[in-house]
């Protein structure tokens, strides 16, 4: 069995309307909710053996956040070409991932991100289903299960949604 993490960035920042979009970094709201995702990823004892990161601003102020709360030392690629990716890039991403990596982060933007969970949640939690079926928040992370012996091998309805948190719901 193999796990999946696909996380929304945290809270952005509108302060300064002439900041190209890729630039916003996270509002004290954002920073706050990153922490409480960081505490909860820290709970359950989270292990990605790959993190995926696009590379604005606020994603990579994100991944600062939670990165001290992941057990083990993950390989950490910021990718430019995940930055406002669509649900297909993304799922080609981790395709690509290597089968030995037994656990893969990846911290993007909606609405691929919630598109891509949508999409690949065959099963699992009714209640987190329903929740994710309502939508993608700022700071929301959706963990799966994946029982492909390799990411390539990964595809639409072949993951089972095994939790789904946002950062109002943690304390």
């Amino acid at each position: 069995m193999k796990r999946l993490y696909l996380l929304r960035h945290a809270k952005s920042s509108w302060d300064e309307p002439g900041l190209a979009d890729r630039e916003r970094p996270l509002a004290p709201r954002g920073r706050k909710a990153a922490k409480r995702i960081a505490a909860y990823l820290r709970r359950e004892d989270a292990t990605p053996s790959v993190v995926l990161c696009s590379s604005s601003v606020r994603t990579r102020q994100t991944l600062a956040a939670i990165l001290p709360a992941l057990d083990g030392d993950p390989e950490v690629l910021v990718e430019e070409g995940l930055y406002a990716a669509g649900a297909d890039t993304l799922l080609a991403r981790i395709r690509a991932v290597p089968p030995e990596a037994d656990s893969v982060l990846l911290i993007g933007h909606n609405p691929g991100i919630g598109d891509l969970a949508l999409s690949l949640a065959g099963g699992g939690d009714v209640d987190a289903l329903g929740r994710l079926a309502d939508g993608f928040p700022t700071g929301a992370l959706a963990t799966f299960t994946v029982a492909a012996d390799a990411w390539d091998a990964l595809a639409a309805g072949g993951a089972e949604l095994t939790a789904y948190v946002v950062p109002r719901e943690l304390s």
